[in-house]
């Protein structure tokens, strides 16, 4: 059960830096749960980190 709840949050972040890649805002988070909302948000602002120091254009 943990390697499912795990994996669903990882998912949620690696589905976030993918939307801050491509310029989506953060209004545009699928999820209403705290726990994978916080980490589609966590990877958005880590895309929009990234993309700011120039890692993607």
């Amino acid at each position: 059960m943990k390697r499912q709840k795990r994996d669903r949050l990882d998912r949620a972040h690696s589905q976030g830096y993918k939307a801050g890649i491509t310029g989506r805002s953060r209004e545009t988070c699928p999820y209403q749960q705290s726990g994978s909302k916080s980490q589609w948000l966590g990877g958005w602002r880590e895309a929009i980190g990234d993309k700011s120091d120039g890692l993607f254009k």
